[in-house]
């Protein structure tokens, strides 16, 4: 018996998180490749457009992850809570996903996705000619800025020491400027030799 047969038995021939009929094929949860029915779920031709194109996702579609996180197949609790994840700027979302147990087993593949994400998707911080920057780095502002809520304007030259670099956002930097530590754009900046 085939994976795609045994999802279909396994889920009335539904797209197993928004009920679809239509364009259903099987979809491995990464990371386990194996096209094992356990590691699968039957899903629609709409869900998994959004899945592999967060760009494409429509929160309003994944307003039957209110039924479908109940399931009793990991799989599909796994892909439910991702997309949770996903949609966290919706309240909805973020109490659907408060609601939603795993186990510690199902909870790790959750986040593994994650994981992979973070490895292909590491921030990397250059100033504005390029260089890349880290952390205890030492730049020089190469405009004039005025330090919002500070009162003050940190003048172009200024040496600013010891950055730390803001981890979910290349374009940011802190730094200390005047005694004041402040949050300073990459564009700004010259790294110092």
């Amino acid at each position: 018996m085939s994976t795609e047969t045994t999802l279909r038995a396994r889920s009335g021939s539904k797209c197993e998180l928004c009920e679809m009929t239509e364009g259903l094929s099987a979809f491995a949860v990464s990371p386990r490749s194996s096209d094992e029915p356990d590691n699968c779920v039957l899903i629609c031709e709409i869900c998994r457009d959004q899945i592999e194109n967060a760009e494409k996702i429509d929160a309003h579609h994944w307003r039957c992850l209110n039924e479908s996180m109940w399931s009793q197949t990991p799989a599909v609790q796994v892909m439910a809570w991702r997309m949770l994840r996903r949609l966290n700027a919706e309240a909805w979302a973020r109490d659907l996903l408060d609601m939603l147990y795993l186990d510690d087993d199902k909870l790790a593949w959750a986040k593994s996705a994650d994981e992979e994400t973070n490895a292909d998707e590491a921030v990397t911080h250059v100033d504005g000619n390029g260089a890349v920057l880290a952390s205890g780095d030492v730049v020089t502002l190469i405009k004039d800025l005025n330090v919002k809520g500070a009162g003050f304007t940190a003048k172009r030259g200024t040496a600013v020491r010891n950055i730390s670099l803001v981890a979910d956002n290349p374009k940011h930097i802190e730094g200390r400027v005047g005694g004041q530590q402040i949050v300073i754009l990459t564009e700004f900046v010259k790294k110092s030799n």
